[in-house]
């Protein structure tokens, strides 16, 4: 079986969700006995995709990142040549994009944000967030896949891949890019992040986020919020993680001052480990805690990094 797999980049850098989506795709492609090629483009070392698990990679110069259109006809070209019955994409704004483009085209089969590898035909994702999972076949002769980010990881074992530089006939971008602009930050992206340090109305105002900054950058995290402190202007809306902001699946996800509303845990819940810290004995997150800490923010955390600080001093 050939498995195809798109690989976005941005700032010079291969995404994590698009090395996420090589990974499972090459594993995929491996369990048949089949190859990976990874499809990508623009002016990048496309050969560390090899790393991540591709057996080869297409690359094509000419291409706007920021066209579905031209990236779903990228893919159409990529699956027509090699004759792959697999398609990857990550299941971030490009894969929601280009996958069900590419499902109506190829009269495939998709299955988006799942978190297991295929058996078979057979493809898992979790529904009803994240409470269940769900059994998906797919029965028809191509296969679509999106992964959903931080729900596989990457797989660093393999070795730089040859590059063959790919041609397809794409059109004109009906997306124009009139200005990029890269923000000086040391901050990690939220969907990127495998820690994160998130803070609620219990902090009482946004001059005491400080803190929740310093234990972030101790732990090397990210920071993060609940909607209703978003909504008043505290922090930043792209902080905010939930159901109706942005859902993530970090390793360890510290929630202070949270009370852990339902559409809150839909967007969190599929964190590895959750720390909730919370003064009221009968938070609603506390049910749904791998650890938790009954008392004040204001005097939990500034132990915490203490505590992160002399670690970070051993190493």
């Amino acid at each position: 079986m050939k498995t195809i797999v798109f690989a976005e980049h941005l700032n010079g850098k291969f995404t994590k969700s698009s090395l996420e989506a090589v990974s499972y795709a090459s594993a995929w492609s491996a369990s048949l006995g089949g190859t990976c090629i990874a499809i990508t483009y623009g002016s990048i070392d496309a050969s560390v995709l090899g790393i991540a698990g591709a057996n080869e990679v297409w690359k094509m110069d000419a291409l706007s990142a920021a066209d579905g259109e031209q990236i779903t006809k990228l893919m159409l070209a990529a699956q027509k040549e090699s004759g792959a019955t697999a398609i990857v994409l990550s299941q971030d704004l490009i894969g929601k994009s280009v996958a069900p483009r590419l499902s109506v085209r190829l009269n495939a089969g998709l299955v988006s944000g799942a978190s297991f590898l295929p058996t078979g035909n057979i493809v898992k994702k979790n529904v009803f967030s994240g409470k269940a999972i769900a059994h998906v076949t797919v029965n028809s002769e191509i296969s679509i896949v999106t992964v959903l980010p931080n729900s596989y990881g990457v797989n660093a074992s393999g070795t730089a891949c040859p590059v063959t530089a790919f041609t397809a006939e794409v059109g004109t971008a009906r997306v124009r890019v009139k200005e990029v602009r890269v923000e000086e930050s040391e901050s990690i992206p939220l969907p990127e992040a495998d820690k994160v340090v998130s803070a609620g109305r219990g902090m009482k105002g946004p001059e005491n986020w400080g803190m929740i900054e310093e234990l972030a950058k101790e732990l090397g995290a990210a920071t993060a919020c609940s909607r209703p402190v978003s909504d008043i202007g505290w922090r930043p809306h792209h902080e905010h993680v939930g159901q109706t902001g942005i859902a993530i699946r970090p390793n360890l996800y510290i929630a202070v001052g949270i009370s852990g509303a339902i559409q809150h845990l839909a967007g969190v819940n599929g964190s590895k480990v959750i720390v909730v810290i919370n003064k009221d004995p009968e938070a609603a997150f506390f049910k749904a805690a791998d650890y938790g800490i009954i008392g004040d923010a204001f005097d939990v955390v500034p132990q915490l990094i203490a505590a992160a600080k002399a670690f970070n001093a051993t190493k």
